[in-house]
């Protein structure tokens, strides 16, 4: 990747996230997951973060969105940054840090990394109350 951005029906984007939203990583279902969080945005657009974890550490994150290029990206590189982070890291990733990931985004997209970032938080959420209801452990334990 050259830095350089290339528009994309009529908003220009920054080459990562014309490479995240055309080869998504981790854009899937999760079977089973530990913690999941679904967030519609004022958008419209859904995004959904599921984790797996291993302990209180993040082993694989996966989402699904009906939105397009910002939202795809998003996610995907979302999924990329918090894999091996702890619940507690993962509850700091702030949107900045994302659009800083993906090179920017326009500003009519930006809502876009706040909804992922929304969902993961969601996620860690749904677990804690989780685990605060019924006293379970920080994930998997093997």
């Amino acid at each position: 990747m050259n830095g350089h951005t290339q528009p994309v029906a009529h908003v220009t984007y920054s080459d990562t996230v014309i490479e995240e939203s055309s080869n998504p990583s981790h854009m899937a279902r999760m079977q089973d997951p530990d913690a999941c969080g679904i967030v519609r945005g004022c958008c419209g657009d859904t995004m959904e973060i599921c984790l797996r974890l291993d302990m209180a550490r993040i082993v694989e994150g996966t989402f699904m969105t009906d939105g397009r290029e910002s939202a795809i990206a998003s996610g995907s590189m979302l999924t990329k940054i918090v894999r091996g982070m702890s619940m507690e890291e993962a509850s700091k990733v702030a949107p900045e840090d994302l659009i800083a990931a993906l090179g920017g985004l326009p500003p009519a997209k930006i809502h876009c990394a706040s909804l992922a970032v929304s969902a993961l938080q969601k996620a860690i959420d749904s677990r804690a109350s989780i685990e605060s209801n019924e006293g379970l452990p920080h994930g998997r334990s093997g």
